[in-house]
């Protein structure tokens, strides 16, 4: 139930980031207008000179506030998991050479190494 969730999460997710981004790149920008009162024809777009304007800023904020909410529930799903470490360390599989308690150490220090001055 939980992976459904978790998928049903991201797609909505993603969607919302590709919508954004969509309206982003739609939009005018500020000195589109300007361009516009001097004769350049920038002015045409889908929903008029004006009314775009206040359809697309309020579609890009509703977006991406479900973008906002969406991140913060993958955060949540992802963290209440059980299988969630405390580090990426304690996963790791340790192999650690072979240590005899009469040696002392796992390899014999070199001739001229200061191995052996390292208090243990």
């Amino acid at each position: 139930m939980g992976s459904i969730v978790f998928s049903v999460v991201l797609t909505v997710h993603v969607l919302a980031g590709l919508g954004v981004i969509g309206l982003v790149l739609m939009q005018h920008g500020k000195g589109a207008d300007m361009g516009a009162a001097f004769g350049s024809g920038a002015s045409g777009s889908l929903f008029g000179s004006s009314g775009s304007a206040n359809f697309m800023s309020r579609a890009t904020g509703g977006l991406a506030a479900v973008f906002f909410v969406t991140s913060l529930g993958l955060s949540y799903l992802a963290g209440s998991k059980d299988n969630v470490t405390k580090s990426v360390m304690d996963g790791a599989a340790v192999s650690a050479p072979a240590v005899d308690p009469a040696e002392g150490s796992a390899a014999p220090a070199a001739d001229g190494s200061k191995a052996k001055d390292i208090p243990r």
